[in-house]
């Protein structure tokens, strides 16, 4: 998919003109609405910024909302040759952060967004304002589901995940309790729809840092060494508990290393917990930033 050409969806189901910008070469596209304090929603894969469409529509009129779709993923740049490493993400976002000028923000994380996030997090502490924690990890587990170990193989991942789109379009049954509706699915795989445009969504699984002989294992080290700047900063932690890959475990040790933060555990949701649960959440994500933020007049929050 050319970077410039933008992906047909049912406006009522993402109702967005993003915006561009070139990050290390390459468009990076995010949805920037609304003016306040500025929050940051970063999503995992294979998903994009589509995943957080109703949670900017509910933030928007009292937040500046940014949600970036990473490269290799969304409306974004999705270039053969490229790392795609977890430093690459974390630059990118900094680089767009900067890009816009944004001086101190929140972030909402989800999936690979925690590790990137908190990366971003971790090198400009003094940055941040709070923070939103779903379905997670930002330091190193040995868990991993076979049906993702499976998708690492080389040439059988190839096929499985650029060739057959099998991770993306199990996740849609996988990843949620209650069933998607025909739109809400198509708009998760249409940035997916060819092998070219698939390679992001195979980096990431090949990115998972399981042991020291993986690439992203020391970058993965360094986030978790730094979140301890964080024990006191603003957190909500929001769990589905119907996940198979981020289960109870990672919830508890979030608890674990953030007491400060208050939590909910949702048994009933999936790993895409705002599809599952977004009557339940949002209103909960709201109220933590009422109270935990407050608005400012002078910049649009920046």
């Amino acid at each position: 998919m050319p970077a410039s050409k933008l992906i047909s969806l049912p406006c009522d189901e993402y109702p967005f003109t993003p915006r561009r910008q070139t990050i290390g070469g390459h468009s990076l596209s995010y949805v920037d609405e609304g003016q306040g304090p500025v929050i940051v929603l970063l999503h995992g894969n294979p998903t994009w910024s589509f995943f957080y469409r109703r949670l900017i529509l509910a933030m928007r009129d009292t937040y500046r909302v940014i949600a970036p779709d990473h490269i290799g993923c969304g409306m974004s740049a999705k270039p053969p040759a490229y790392p795609y490493r977890l430093r690459d993400h974390i630059a990118n976002i900094e680089g767009l952060l900067d890009a816009v000028g944004i001086k101190r923000f929140s972030l909402i994380m989800h999936d690979w967004g925690g590790a990137i996030g908190m990366g971003v997090a971790g090198g400009r502490p003094e940055q941040i304002e709070a923070l939103v924690v779903m379905n997670t990890a930002a330091f190193p587990s040995l868990r991993i589901p076979l049906r993702i170990r499976v998708c690492r193989t080389p040439v059988l991942g190839d096929f499985l995940v650029r060739g057959l789109n099998i991770f993306a379009r199990a996740a849609l049954n996988m990843a949620v309790n209650r069933p998607l509706s025909p739109a809400v699915a198509a708009g998760y795989l249409a940035p997916y729809d060819s092998w070219a445009n698939r390679i992001g969504i195979l980096r990431f699984v090949q990115d998972i840092p399981l042991s020291p002989k993986d690439v992203s294992w020391e970058t993965l080290l360094g986030i978790e060494k730094k979140l301890t700047q964080f024990v006191r900063t603003p957190m909500l932690l929001l769990w589905g508990g119907r996940d198979f890959c981020f289960n109870r475990h990672f919830f508890t040790e979030w608890q674990q290393r953030f007491p400060q933060a208050e939590s909910r555990y949702f048994p009933e949701a999936g790993h895409y917990l705002l599809e599952d649960a977004f009557t339940d959440l949002a209103p909960l994500i709201v109220d933590f930033f009422r109270r935990n933020l407050k608005r400012k007049t002078d910049d649009g929050g920046l």
